[in-house]
């Protein structure tokens, strides 16, 4: 097959892949090698669905031995195949940077054979990207569940971010979608990438020559969750998201909506965009704001509301803690405000320490106002006599230009 054939192929599915994320890590260019990385400047373009495109995002293979039933690459889904070789990898890397169509290479692969042997063949990708061609750009390498501890230690060296796909929130989803993937094989690369990334900083607390030694995966690791594809609630998904972070230190959780296979044990139609999106909203408060999963959710619902972001959902069911002054409030206190992102509040912060704020230095401050001037007052004055109950405040706070269909961005 010809390669510009398998590219066709092998880049269509790796769409699934999600990976919307600057690189999170920096190396300035180097005598004798190729490019360099910068932590904002990976993935700065993005198609209408909100995928990266600026970086080379292929898989190895596409030719799967398991027989998961939410993948569309499984090893019976009647799909095209197709199959790099390390060198063709390498290869198309070096030319797409040189034609300065990408700045990086995101590789991920199907199971061929083994763990152990995929693993094997994308280490090999990576090594000669990096030793051959002597790229000193961005790579993110998505590893492979159950192979062995020192091929995962091998990617962590030769990768900028390395990650590993839990894909199901549960155990008993996994058992039943993927019965020959397990728990343990998934955790496990994240235990090695989270103790060889711990053990790199201790080095570099210790000793001055371990500055000349290889990094080890310095934008860190993430993963991606299914959503949609099993019952799981919100609550689960963001409970799951939260001990991932505590316990492995993801740099990200992704969200991906689960796409229809024609597998009988799965529903036949996509969950709406709009769920995966408010998902990210409250990853984006659990690793910012200092919330926690549990604040996030009621007894009575366990999944977010598709009507208002999960902020305004919380500050809606808590409006005892609320009008807060605007004046006197703490900075975590003021991230707890709709509409007060992490820059507005530490503008406040510092402006308030040479006068008192009323809402027209707030608006010279460029807070938006549109949803905060519900929750504050300023020197006591509140900007709209109203009474502070949820059924009046909630109908004023719900999206209602949010229609599911389209990337939306991140409300504060």
């Amino acid at each position: 097959m010809d390669i510009m054939d398998k590219l066709k192929i092998l880049a269509d599915a790796a769409k699934y892949d999600v990976a919307c994320t600057s690189s999170g890590s920096n190396r300035a260019a180097k005598r004798g090698a190729l490019g360099n990385a910068v932590a904002c400047g990976i993935c700065h373009s993005f198609t209408a669905d909100g995928r990266c495109i600026s970086l080379l995002k292929i898989l190895l293979t596409n030719k799967c031995v398991y027989d998961c039933a939410y993948c569309v690459n499984r090893r019976s889904s009647d799909t095209p195949r197709a199959e790099f070789t390390p060198e063709e990898v390498a290869e198309l890397t070096i030319r797409f940077y040189q034609r300065n169509y990408i700045e990086g290479l995101f590789l991920s692969s199907a199971v061929i054979k083994t763990p152990d042997y995929t693993m094997e063949l994308l280490n090999s990708a990576l090594r000669i990207v990096r030793e051959t061609y002597r790229f000193n750009g961005y790579i993110h390498v998505k590893t492979i569940p159950g192979a062995d501890e020192a091929l995962i230690r091998q990617a962590g060296l030769l990768a900028d971010r390395v990650s590993v796909n839990i894909e199901l929130p549960s155990s008993e989803s996994l058992q039943r979608l993927a019965p020959e993937k397990t728990k343990k094989n998934i955790l496990l690369p994240m235990k090695t990438v989270r103790e060889g990334i711990a053990q790199r900083k201790n080095e570099l607390a210790l000793y001055r020559h371990a500055k000349n030694e290889p990094s080890f995966a310095p934008a860190g690791q993430s993963t991606q969750l299914i959503v949609g594809a099993t019952p799981e609630s919100d609550s689960k998904i963001v409970g799951l998201a939260e001990g991932l972070y505590g316990k492995f230190k993801l740099k990200r959780v992704f969200y991906s909506a689960y796409i229809p296979t024609g597998d009988p044990s799965l529903p036949a139609t996509a969950p709406p965009l709009l769920r995966e999106h408010r998902l990210y909203q409250a990853d984006w408060l659990l690793r910012f704001y200092g919330y926690k999963a549990g604040e996030l959710f009621s007894h009575a619902d366990e999944n977010l509301s598709l009507e208002m972001d999960p902020k305004c959902h919380w500050a809606v069911n808590n409006l005892d803690k609320f009008p807060i002054e605007i004046n006197r409030a703490d900075y975590l206190t003021l991230l707890r405000v709709p509409g007060i992102g992490q820059i507005s509040a530490q503008k406040i912060v510092a402006a308030r320490r040479i006068n008192k704020l009323d809402f027209d230095e707030l608006k010279k401050m460029r807070v938006v106002l549109k949803r905060a001037k519900y929750f504050i007052t300023c020197d006591g004055k509140t900007y709209e006599k109203i009474p502070l109950l949820p059924e009046i405040v909630a109908p004023r706070l719900m999206d209602k230009s949010d229609t599911g269909y389209t990337q939306l961005a991140l409300q504060c």
